[in-house]
């Protein structure tokens, strides 16, 4: 119950600070572009400082040969994600081969049942509940789904053209971005142990720096949604049962057929907070970079996001708690 009660007001402090930004919104106190300017102080800064930070404090020689496990779990359950989200999909749209909107819509679905927010919900989550090691051994089980995500993931959001990148080049321009750069420097300084010799107040900078991640991406995801008209988001039905789908339905799945095969806690706990987490930004700024649809997108934000303050908690409480 320690630990429900803690995720409860966790998942409470991180809806609260979403409420905050889209307040901001609302009330136009923030000039134009500000989710474009937080959304890059995450992706360049706050991100890569959190992942530095851990990395160098936790990726011993020892731990990365002990969380070797974590990582092969986190990719058999990304895989099967991705192998789920193509008959689900097909239940919430039957797109006709020649009806191009529709055929995208589809595809948004298909990307969030397959991709929550694992990492600024769930890193935020982890780090606030259980830690910096526990945060380490996190990172590790989603390296395989971080990459998953900048390949399949992000080619499934961009719509298809002559000009849009394929699915070589997503994993390419993936690979190359600041958070996963940071995540194989982090490594390499943590293995070598030459982040030792860096000064204190660096480490204290990345520090405080990636305590910072969390809030704010929970604020700009606020501000993102407080964009759009808020009716119009909650009047399709498709999005609540989705929703409830990415939130409930499959990590219920894959943590039955876990604790059925006897996999430990943590990969089964690292599951259910990656795979029961709500859906992230992508599905409005992948779609909106190249002139997809993004409302689809931002109706299950909102709603995922929202459900998530109940059915995280409850989720651990059920099948976690009391193991």
């Amino acid at each position: 119950m320690e630990i429900f009660n803690l995720t409860l007001v966790q998942m409470m402090n991180m809806f609260f600070l979403m409420l905050v930004g889209f307040i901001l919104v609302k009330c136009k106190i923030l000039p134009e572009g500000s989710d474009r300017v937080i959304s890059r102080l995450e992706t360049y800064a706050l991100v890569p400082a959190l992942t530095l930070c851990n990395q160098m404090k936790n990726c011993t020689v020892k731990n990365f040969a002990e969380n070797l496990p974590n990582m092969i779990s986190g990719l058999i359950v990304v895989l099967i994600a991705i192998g789920l989200a193509y008959p689900l999909s097909c239940l919430f749209v039957k797109a006709d081969a020649s009806d191009s909107k529709l055929l995208y819509k589809k595809q948004i679905y298909k990307y969030a049942l397959a991709f929550g927010n694992y990492g600024y919900v769930g890193n935020f989550l982890v780090l606030s509940i259980w830690g910096q090691e526990m945060l380490f051994k996190y990172m590790m089980f989603t390296f395989f789904p971080a990459i998953m995500c900048s390949a399949w993931g992000v080619y499934t959001l961009i719509p298809k053209s002559e000009n849009s990148p394929g699915l070589l080049s997503n994993l390419k321009n993936g690979l190359i971005k600041p958070p996963f750069i940071s995540l194989l420097v982090g490594m390499f300084l943590g293995l070598t142990k030459l982040g030792n010799y860096f000064p204190s107040f660096v480490h204290t900078a990345f520090e405080n720096a990636g305590n910072c991640m969390g809030p704010l991406a929970m604020i700009l995801a606020g501000i993102v949604i407080g964009e759009f008209n808020f009716k119009e988001l909650i009047t399709n039905k498709k999005v609540y049962i989705v929703s409830l789908a990415r939130l409930i339905l499959i990590p219920s799945l894959f943590i039955l057929i876990l604790k059925m095969i006897g996999v430990n806690k943590d990969v089964i706990t690292f599951t259910l907070i990656a795979f029961a987490a709500p859906l992230g930004l992508n599905t409005i700024v992948y779609p909106s970079a190249f002139g997809g649809d993004t409302k689809t997108g931002a109706s299950m934000t909102m709603v995922s996001q929202t459900l998530s303050v109940i059915t995280i908690p409850l989720m651990y409480l059920l099948f976690i708690d009391k193991m």
